[in-house]
């Protein structure tokens, strides 16, 4: 698709971010089950459910604009994916609570890759007076940001110090 204005950047970085969103989705559910904490695993199940949840508001909102929600395929969470594979998942950790908070940073990378996406759709839809479409946006946003709050809480809440 070419892009000649702010509406093109608009579905480019919303088909960007459901992309992101199906990659993430897929480590995550690898993530809560090599994880030890029971209070880890029920973040990551949350985390899983609000990505789900995210990736059905962005197709709704791309195929409101005629657009395909997979035309665009994610290199920076591919990236961050292929990451979290291999420090949290693949590599060879031998205390269940060092993998548990190496699994919280994984995450987080990538949580912080969609609070950033999901921020510039925000501005990008209400820019473009697009109300309705900038609250779902938001409410994504937020959830993506409180369940990145929830893993600092449970890294300085006691995985953390588990680990040393």
């Amino acid at each position: 698709m070419a892009i000649s204005n702010l509406k093109d950047i608009y579905i480019d970085q919303a088909q960007d971010i459901y992309s992101a969103c199906n990659q993430s989705e897929k480590v995550t559910r690898e993530l809560m089950n090599v994880a030890h904490s029971s209070d880890l695993k029920n973040a990551l199940k949350a985390g899983v459910e609000g990505i789900e949840e995210g990736k059905k508001m962005l197709a709704e909102i791309i195929k409101g604009h005629g657009a395909d929600p997979t035309g665009e395929f994610c290199k920076g969470m591919e990236g961050l994916v292929k990451e979290a594979k291999a420090h949290a998942i693949e590599e060879d950790i031998t205390d269940p609570d060092a993998r548990d908070a190496m699994i919280i940073t994984q995450y987080q990378r990538m949580a912080h890759y969609a609070i950033a996406g999901y921020g510039c759709l925000v501005a990008f839809a209400t820019r473009l007076d697009l109300p309705e479409e900038a609250k779902k946006l938001q409410t994504c946003l937020d959830e993506t940001a409180g369940g990145d709050r929830t893993m600092t809480k449970l890294a300085t809440g006691g995985i953390n110090e588990a680990a040393v």
